[in-house]
């Protein structure tokens, strides 16, 4: 089992929100592209959150993100994995948030993609002056229904648009 990577964050100076995932599945990895899987609800529901249609184009869903003040990244920088689960997550490496929140003071506002990405973060410590919360995640092994889904991911667009 090798080391997987994962990717730099999608992120500017104007982001107040960071959703974080856990580490991007084997499809994502193999495009170079946060959630790439087609399977994956999150650029859909993303889209909705913001009332626009979901673009296909993957430099123009980056920047339906950052136009919404959305800033994306994973919790693990490294791990060991064997499949997509985040079950089979081993070995994690976290990424640099402390040298994240220093570069981009705005963000305020830290939605986990799942209980799994909110668990391994935790394990570093949350900041006082950041509010966090855990969102369904857009996975899909999560079978939640996408109404539900959708009504917790509002939120997001609650804290970008403060």
């Amino acid at each position: 089992m090798s080391r997987l990577y994962s990717f730099e964050p999608v992120i500017d100076a104007d982001c107040r929100v960071l959703i974080l995932g856990t580490m991007p599945s084997a499809a994502s990895l193999a495009k170079a592209q946060y959630y790439g899987n087609p399977q994956n609800q999150f650029w859909p529901l993303l889209a909705q959150v913001f009332g626009e249609i979901c673009p296909e184009d993957y430099p123009q869903r980056l920047a339906l993100a950052l136009r919404h003040h959305v800033a994306l990244w994973d919790v693990a920088g490294s791990c060991l994995r064997q499949g997509s689960l985040d079950s089979a997550i081993r070995d994690v490496q976290t990424n640099d948030f402390e040298g994240l929140f220093a570069a981009y003071p705005k963000i305020k506002y830290v939605f986990f993609n799942g209980k799994t990405a909110q668990r391994l973060y935790d394990k570093i410590g949350r900041r006082e002056d950041i509010d966090y919360a855990v969102l369904p995640s857009t996975s899909p092994a999560n079978t939640q229904r996408r109404e539900v889904k959708l009504e917790a991911w509002m939120a997001v667009r609650d804290a970008a648009e403060i």
